[in-house]
């Protein structure tokens, strides 16, 4: 009886005789291999990055005698713009600038819905309408602090939003001091927040987003202003043939 090719190999106790290789993996397998382990490794820090995060933002707690030399507030609802303004009456800061406002919103509905009075608005309140998001929430702060000479600011935002605000803060104005005021949603003051599908999807979808922005800087891609006036400028300059 003759022994297949397969079974030659081998001796009678299904081992490879002494002295011959194993058959070497071909590139393609040892690289699927490579790129599976990278993805494993991938995912846990991603996973382990987003504990820290969610950890980090539903325990953030606003300072209990803020000061500093300027306040600045990233609209987004009603309850931080409020929050802000009571800041400014409190001395927190001396002045109050209240970044990405829509350019339909007036100064004075602004006014009316934090109940301030006129003089309050007139002295010591600059309203920012040229912000379309995050990155130009911070173009938009930093010009500002940089034609009044600040170098400490108390930034009043929601908690969840508040790691990617002080994110792009710090990556353009590297020399000033900001100051975390988070603004605390109440559904994510809860312990059990990953129960719930709805804050674990807000955490998840802002998590995603910081880390888009940090790896937007590694890769050398941070040249959107998102200001209003520059943005639409760079739309109509590429429009043109």
């Amino acid at each position: 009886m003759t022994m297949s090719p397969r079974n030659s190999e081998f001796d009678t106790s299904g081992t490879m005789p002494a002295g011959r290789k194993p058959p070497r993996r071909g590139p393609l397998r040892r690289l699927a291999r490579a790129l599976g382990f990278a993805a494993v490794i991938a995912c846990a820090c991603f996973f382990a990055g987003f504990l820290w995060f969610a950890d980090w933002v539903t325990t953030l707690t606003p300072p209990a005698d803020p000061k500093a030399d300027a306040i600045v507030v990233l609209t987004g609802g009603s309850q931080r713009i409020d929050q802000a303004v009571e800041l400014l009456r409190g001395g927190a800061g001396s002045r109050l600038l209240i970044s990405g406002v829509h350019p339909a919103t007036s100064r004075n509905q602004i006014r009316k819905l934090t109940g301030s009075s006129d003089e309050l608005f007139r002295c010591c309140v600059d309203i920012g309408y040229d912000a379309l998001d995050t990155i130009g929430n911070a173009n938009e702060t930093v010009r500002w602090i940089h034609e009044r000479g600040y170098r400490r600011v108390l930034v009043v935002t929601n908690n969840y939003h508040m790691p990617r605000s002080l994110f792009e803060l710090r990556r353009v104005a590297p020399e000033t001091e900001f100051v975390p005021y988070p603004v605390v949603r109440s559904d994510l003051k809860a312990k059990n927040w990953f129960a719930d599908p709805d804050v674990l999807r807000a955490l998840l979808f802002e998590y995603g987003k910081i880390v888009a922005a940090s790896a937007r800087d590694v890769l050398g891609f941070g040249n959107r202003t998102g200001l209003r006036g520059i943005e639409a400028g760079m739309a109509g300059s590429s429009a043109k043939p």
